[in-house]
């Protein structure tokens, strides 16, 4: 049995001894309720506790500002939590029609249903490009299928993860609650490719050969060439440093589409532009 199994299982049981009560309560009085491990079109549902929720909406540190999308909102407690809580306009898209339908009347029940909203929709075919917030509670295969499209997103966006990860794309941050795990990634933005940068002495050509938020490449003032050192982005903020000179110099700006403005050390302004 294999340890993904494994936990899954020991969720689900966990999760079915706690809610049993509730659910035989529920179905007295005819309506829909959702079983921990009930088969869904690509996962089996799992609910995050309460606890972790909040937590990886603090993670994501979710204002009135956002719009937050989860993929497979299930009960619609991540959704209605996100509005309630944080004053979020926030989206659930969820296959199965009998949930949403029940988170529907969740929010209806916490007073949030102008701003939290649910769609019966596959998440492979929707458009979540709006969200500033995606929260997920998928399989390692099905976050990897979806990893091109949020990669894609704008720079800043926020997204957290309930357990399983994105692959080679490592978290900005991890929390642990009541012994699950969670996972923050700041989707940051493209700087791959060949630039110059100008306003500080001769033009400078950077190569950037970029994995993620990380990225390596090389710096060119004349016939000077070396390593770029500890190059790092966060969401629309870039970084990184050189030798020259005998001393290391450092960049900090900010990445606008096809440009960078920033400068070297805090001094003289600086201007990149991508090469085509």
């Amino acid at each position: 049995m294999n340890r993904l199994f494994c936990l899954i299982a020991s969720i689900a049981f966990a999760g079915t001894i706690a809610g049993a009560s509730h659910a035989q309560t529920a179905a007295r009085s005819g309506e829909f309720v959702p079983q921990v491990g009930q088969a869904g079109k690509d996962v089996i549902w799992v609910p995050t506790p309460q606890a972790l929720v909040e937590r990886m909406l603090d993670m994501a540190k979710v204002t009135a500002r956002d719009h937050v999308i989860d993929l497979g909102s299930g009960d619609g407690r991540t959704v209605i939590t996100a509005a309630k809580k944080y004053g979020a306009t926030a989206l659930g898209i969820e296959y199965n029609p009998e949930m949403v339908a029940l988170s529907e009347r969740n929010a209806a029940q916490a007073g949030v249903s102008d701003r939290a909203r649910f769609a019966k929709a596959d998440i492979f075919e929707s458009d979540f490009s709006k969200a500033t917030v995606i929260t997920m509670y998928l399989l390692p295969d099905l976050n990897l299928r979806l990893r091109p499209k949020l990669l894609d997103m704008k720079p800043g966006t926020r997204l957290v993860s309930h357990a399983f990860t994105m692959g080679d794309w490592e978290p900005d941050e991890r929390a642990e609650v009541e012994n699950r795990g969670a996972m923050l990634w700041i989707v940051p933005a493209k700087v791959n490719g060949e630039w110059t940068l100008r306003g500080s002495g001769d033009p400078i050509e950077l190569s950037i050969d970029q994995k993620y938020q990380r990225f390596t490449g090389t710096v060119r003032r004349g016939a000077t060439s070396e390593k770029v050192l500890d190059g790092r982005l966060s969401a629309d903020s870039i970084s990184f440093s050189f030798a020259e000179g005998g001393a290391t110099r450092r960049f900090s700006g900010h990445v606008m589409g096809d440009e960078i403005h920033g400068s070297f050390d805090g001094g003289a302004a600086v201007t990149g532009m991508r090469r085509h």
